[in-house]
Order: C-alpha cells, then sequence, then structure tokens
C-alpha cells in the first residue's frame, strides 16, 4: 500500500483531528505530502491549535500501523476491493466539491463507475406499493438514460432504486452507512452482491463498523454529494430522506419530489419539498429535462420486470395487468396518472382496466381505481 494512501488512514484515524480540519489543511497545503513538510506557523495560520498541531505531526510522522490498517491492508489485496484516498484521480469528482468529503472511501466492485453522472433516489425503509413501483420505475428509466443510480441499500425505496437500475442492465452505486466489509440489513446481501458485480459499493466508515443510528445522516452527505441531483419518491417529514434533500441542497443539488396522496405520511415530506421548490416528478422525463438529458428510446412506459420480452402474447398480457395492480397498490390511483405513468393510449389502458373489474380483481370508487 502505497505511503500517501496509508498517511490517509493514520489522519482519518486521529480522534484529535475532524474530517473538516483535515480535508481543509489539505485543500489549503495542495496535498497531504505539502502538509507533512508545512512550518509550524503555516499550519497554526490555517486554524489549528497547538494540541492539533502535536497530533498531526504524530500521526504524520509515524511508520506504526495499528491492527485496523493491518486489516485494511489485508482487505485492500482482493483485486475487487479499492481504497481510495482524497487526491486519487478515481475519487468522485462531485464529492471534493462538498463541505466535509471523506478522506478515505472504501469501495467494492467496479471503480470506475464513480466517475459518471449518478442520480440519488432516496425514500422510505415503509414505502406504500405506490412507492415501491415508482422508485423501480425511475430508476430503470433513468438507467436507461444511462444515468448511474445510487441509494442506500435500505429496505424499501433504496431496494427497489437499486432493483430497477439492474433490471436496466445500468450500474448502480450503493453507499452504505456500515463498514464495507458488514452489509444491513443482511436480507439484501444478495442485492449487495448484484450491485458489486455491476456497480459498486461504497462506504467511508472503518472496517467492522456496525450499524449506528448517528452514521447514516453521514452516509447521506455522501449519496447526495456524488449525485447531480436527488430524487425522493416517499419521506415523512422527520425522516432520512429530506435529510438527504436538505444536503443537496446545501451542496446545490437538484431536488426532486413525487407527489402521492394527502393521506399517505410518507409522501408528507414530498410534498414539503415541493413547496420549498423541488421539482415536483410525475414520471421519469422530468428529471431528464431538467437535467438537459436525452430521453431514452420508449422512455414513459412502466417496465413489467426482467425476462418479459420472449413471452407470447397471453403472458405479456398478464405481466400488463399484474403490473397496473401493482401500480395502482393500496391507496388507489386516478385513470390520468395511470395514462402517464405506463405510457398506454387511453382507449388500451381502459381495456385492460376494465377487464381487471370483469375479473373482480379491481373496482372503481369516485373516479378512482383500487385493487381489491
Amino acid at each position: 500500500m502505497e505511503s500517501r494512501l496509508l498517511a490517509y488512514l493514520r489522519l482519518s484515524d486521529c480522534e484529535h483531528l475532524s474530517a473538516l480540519l483535515c480535508t481543509r489543511l489539505i485543500q489549503q497545503m495542495g496535498s497531504i505530502a505539502s502538509l507533512s513538510t508545512a512550518a509550524d506557523a503555516a499550519i497554526l495560520g490555517c486554524g489549528v491549535r497547538a494540541y492539533q498541531l502535536d497530533a498531526l505531526r504524530r500521526v504524520l510522522a509515524t511508520n506504526q500501523d495499528t491492527p485496523g490498517i493491518d486489516a485494511v491492508r489485508r482487505w485492500n489485496e482482493d483485486p475487487n476491493h479499492h481504497l481510495l484516498s482524497f487526491e486519487d484521480a478515481a475519487y468522485p469528482p462531485l464529492l471534493r466539491e462538498i463541505a466535509v468529503p471523506p478522506l478515505v472511501l472504501f469501495v467494492r466492485g467496479q471503480l470506475e463507475v464513480l466517475s459518471r453522472t449518478q442520480i440519488a433516489i432516496v425514500g422510505s425503509r415503509r414505502a406504500s406499493n405506490y412507492g415501491l413501483r415508482t422508485a423501480y420505475w425511475l430508476a430503470h428509466e433513468l438507467g436507461t438514460a444511462e444515468l448511474v443510480v445510487s441509494s442506500g441499500l435500505a429496505r424499501g425505496i433504496d431496494s427497489r432504486a437499486h432493483a430497477g437500475a439492474l433490471d436496466a442492465g445500468a450500474p448502480t452505486i450503493a453507499i452504505i452507512g456500515t463498514g464495507i466489509d458488514s452489509i444491513y440489513p443482511p436480507s439484501n446481501k444478495e442485492l449487495a452482491a448484484a450491485i458489486e458485480n455491476n456497480g459498486a459499493l461504497v462506504s467511508e466508515f472503518p472496517l467492522g463498523t456496525p450499524p449506528k443510528r448517528e452514521n447514516f445522516p453521514r452516509r447521506n452527505r455522501i449519496m447526495s454529494g456524488m449525485s447531480i441531483g436527488t430524487v425522493v419518491v416517499e419521506g415523512a417529514l422527520r425522516s432520512g430522506s429530506l435529510i438527504t434533500a436538505r444536503l443537496a441542497v446545501e451542496q446545490n443539488r437538484e431536488v426532486f419530489a413525487v407527489p402521492g396522496p394527502i393521506t399517505n405520511q410518507n409522501s408528507a415530506g414530498c410534498h414539503q419539498l415541493i413547496r420549498e421548490g423541488a421539482l415536483l416528478v410525475q414520471q421519469p422525463g422530468d428529471i431528464l429535462d431538467e437535467l438537459g438529458l436525452k430521453h431514452p428510446a420508449g422512455q414513459g412506459s412502466v417496465p413489467i420486470g426482467p425476462g418479459t420480452s420472449g413471452r407470447n402474447n397471453d403472458g405479456k398480457k398478464a405481466a400488463l395487468r399484474a403490473s397496473l395492480l401493482e401500480l395502482i397498490g393500496e391507496e388507489g390511483c386516478e385513470l390520468e396518472t395511470l395514462i402517464v405513468a405506463t405510457g398506454l393510449g387511453y382507449q388500451s389502458l381502459l381495456g385492460q382496466l376494465l377487464e381487471l373489474e370483469l375479473s373482480n380483481r379491481l373496482q372503481q370508487l369516485g373516479g378512482r381505481y383500487y385493487v381489491r
């Protein structure tokens, strides 16, 4: 492991030196090598206290490895594992611009995806069917438009966003709030493996870090910081999703929000963001238009899922009806919303809905369709 990377690891492990202070010093001195040789007066002139200067000198002068660094050395021997310092060329370019960029990133998977244009999709862990379907649909279409979808590997919206991108054959990035060697929740280990094979897992936390509540807001600033925009699909007024959106605003990034039923508390945060100026999203094209990106061919239709293209007509119809039922969900859906979401023509969609009503799987009440 090169000396510069070791210096970054030791610096990030020093309890007397905050990430904000270290990043500011490195930015002002130009590199960690320049920081190592800088005069005491120059460092003290950056607002560093005497005890912090002493700690800095000790850290940068030592050649001894801690048990934690020994473990990182062993972890880094895997060709699919990568360790990035703030100065590395592969470090995500947008992440360098935030107030407190991580000194070190642990990465599993395809390193090159970190430099591609990313869009974050976040939302509730306890999402509705409407939210889950929308997250999958948006991620699928944005992935088809060659955006890299990033999210947090949590249950609910995050998981469906990752799945939508993967089913589109697009890479996706999971920014996690644990050590890179720990997957949380454990039920997403299979999804994490798929992301590693066609994207990347990213963490700033030391190996072995368990899931802690206070770590997830720190994770969120990386998610929004790596992306050109953040899409909130569902989020309560007090939720991690809104924290991510607020961070995106502070980082001068775009914020998008998906409206939902006024009776759904998970949509209250999205409605608040829209009132504050977030772009209301009804379809993937709203995001692409705002970002000045091209629409993929066929964009606007809800993907039925992988492996449906070779089915016979009966199979395709059954899959489409299942897709409609999932989209309508327990909250119900208006006809106009279904037209926008599915991309089907008015008569074609009415025909599908009528057949679902005749088969007693759907009912219409007050202008809305509900699953029986």
